[in-house]
């Protein structure tokens, strides 16, 4: 049996961080350590980088997540230490896990197996500290706020249009709505509000998508806070939080330096979902992973309905990047999910259902496809696979004129997907690459959903009422030039989240919109999504503890 993912972290021979610094020719100086295994890059030595050429940028998406596991984090581990076994300088770059899955329902967010970076226990639970920092700086804003309207309110706020909520990285389903400044006069103005997981705030949006210190204040001073009576806006820097907010992000807004296992170098920074928010670490640690390696492969979350579509439309758009390459996980477990299966049942062969489960692939195909990217099949293998059911996925893929590649990183490491990387590198040096995004910033704002929803989604109508509408009209006037981040289930191509496989003239119900003007787009919140998730019956936390020797058990 396989071990606990936790305990083939806890065996692994880790280098000092210094010495993974040294090798990507980063400076001691410029190594901000956090005890031996993890430390910062300064700011000053990534300026330095500016005339550096540029690395190949590969993204690591998937199909739609089931129960089954897709494995998306643990590819893009296995892809970056397969790449660096074949001698081709690789970094790795990907989001910090949120507390709220950790204890939640999904756990930890470091790959598994022999295809993970570590610490893994620290970058789980608290890392470096940024969601810590940008959860204090997201809240310092709202203290601000009420703080304004209790002593003088000279901005004028109408204080049931304040629309800075606070936020919290534990999913508490109580906590979504509440009413503040309960207790007489001298506990503030009593108002209607409530709470949104960290990583949905858009403070972290503005982290991940700064490119510099400056441009984070300038954006964190941009964020719209609320509306007076005749609803002109109120912002951050109206209410002088740019610079202090900026004050407590400052050492956070330095990339993170880990390892994998095989002690090839890692950035992990930033932490946006991307079912309710944009879904890709930080273009700071893109742009220095891209400066010093040949190779940078990042994630982004969820399928390529969702982390994949911002990362192209948003990320790559706003930070100017251009993409190299594409890689889509599948499981023959989850493509068995999408054909029908039930997860008591994945162990069993089932051609019929991997079969049937393709369209969901083929989907995210199509969807890869829209951006002019060309891409790969990582089919990461599991011990109940069968050879009859991974050819049914390569044969397909050849009929798209693709590659599938099955992949054992999980179990061997970086020699379970060199084949993956020697393809990946062959696909990348025969330069397809055609870059291009799925809508034109001149479009209109309810036109760019539109255009998500029935080109990525395959839905046949997007609807919204009439208070919807008109907020999205209004925001026209002065924000139709933004993109548009959807909030949606992760779990199917439609908003209800047990309509597997590939549904089709499906309705996207738009139930509210939020203007980030910080981050520069609208969030358009779909079904029954929630941007505080809450905790599953039987928590994570509940098998979390500390063994007789003080170690983290459960995590994994």
């Amino acid at each position: 049996m396989h071990k606990p993912d936790i305990e083939i972290a806890r065996e692994a021979e880790l280098e000092a961080i210094m010495k993974i610094g040294e090798r990507l020719g980063v400076p001691e100086s410029a190594i901000h350590c956090y005890g031996h295994h993890k430390a910062k890059i300064d700011y000053r030595f990534i300026n330095s980088l500016s005339e550096k050429p540029d690395g190949k940028l590969i993204l690591v998406t998937a199909i739609s997540p089931t129960p089954a596991g897709e494995g998306k984090t643990t590819t893009t581990v296995g892809l970056g230490d397969a790449l660096n076994s074949i001698g081709q300088q690789t970094m790795i770059c990907l989001r910090e896990p949120s507390l709220g899955p950790c204890f939640g329902m999904k756990g930890g967010a470091a790959g598994g197996g022999l295809a993970q970076v570590v610490p893994m226990e620290d970058i789980n639970l608290h890392f470096t500290g940024d969601l810590h920092a940008i959860t204090s700086a997201h809240n310092l804003l709202a203290a601000l706020i009420d703080n304004h309207i209790h002593w003088h309110n000279n901005n004028g706020f109408d204080s049931r249009l304040v629309t800075w909520r606070r936020v919290l990285d534990i999913n508490d389903r109580t906590l979504r709505k509440i009413t503040t400044g309960l207790g007489g006069a001298v506990n503030g103005v009593p108002r209607e509000s409530g709470f949104d997981i960290t990583v949905a705030s858009e403070v972290m949006a503005i982290f991940c998508l700064a490119e510099n210190l400056q441009d984070l204040q300038r954006r964190l001073g941009n964020i719209t806070v609320g509306y007076t009576r005749d609803k002109q806006s109120i912002t951050a820097r109206d209410m002088k939080a740019d610079g202090p907010m900026a004050a407590l992000l400052r050492d956070a807004f330095m990339p993170n330096l880990v390892q994998t296992l095989e002690n090839n170098p890692a950035l992990i920074h930033g932490g946006p979902f991307a079912n309710i928010a944009h879904g890709c670490s930080s273009v700071i640690a893109t742009k220095t992973a891209l400066k010093l390696s040949d190779y940078v492969v990042t994630e982004a979350g969820f399928g390529a309905d969702l982390g994949a579509e911002k990362f192209f439309n948003i990320k790559c758009r706003k930070a100017g990047l251009n993409p190299d390459a594409a890689v889509i996980v599948a499981t023959i477990r989850a493509l068995k999910m999408h054909g029908g299966v039930a997860k008591d049942k994945l162990a069993n062969p089932n051609t019929d259902a991997v079969s049937a489960g393709l369209d969901n692939l083929d989907r995210h195909i199509q969807n890869v496809s829209h951006f002019g990217v060309p891409a790969i099949v990582a089919i990461n293998r599991f011990p109940a696979d069968t050879d009859e059911e991974i050819e049914i996925v390569r044969n397909f893929c050849n009929e798209q004129n693709m590659q599938a590649i099955e992949c054992n990183h999980w179990s061997e490491g970086s020699s379970g997907a060199e084949d993956l990387a020697k393809s990946v590198v062959k696909l990348v040096d025969a330069d397809q690459a055609q870059f291009r995004f799925l809508y034109d910033d001149s479009l209109s704002l309810w036109e760019k959903i539109e255009k998500i929803a029935k080109t990525i989604y395959g839905a046949e109508e997007v609807i919204a009422d009439k208070k919807v509408r008109q907020q999205i009209r209004q925001y026209q006037q002065h924000y139709g030039h933004f993109q548009i981040c959807m909030a949606k289930t992760q779990y199917s191509f439609s908003t209800d989240p047990n309509l597997m496989g590939a549904p089709s003239h499906h309705v996207v119900p738009v139930r509210e919109v939020r203007l980030a003007t910080g981050a520069e787009f609208l969030v358009v919140i779909c079904g029954d999504v929630m941007t505080m998730p809450g905790l599953p019956v039987n928590p994570s936390a509940h098998d979390i503890h500390l063994n007789e020797l003080g170690q983290i058990e459960g995590l994994f």
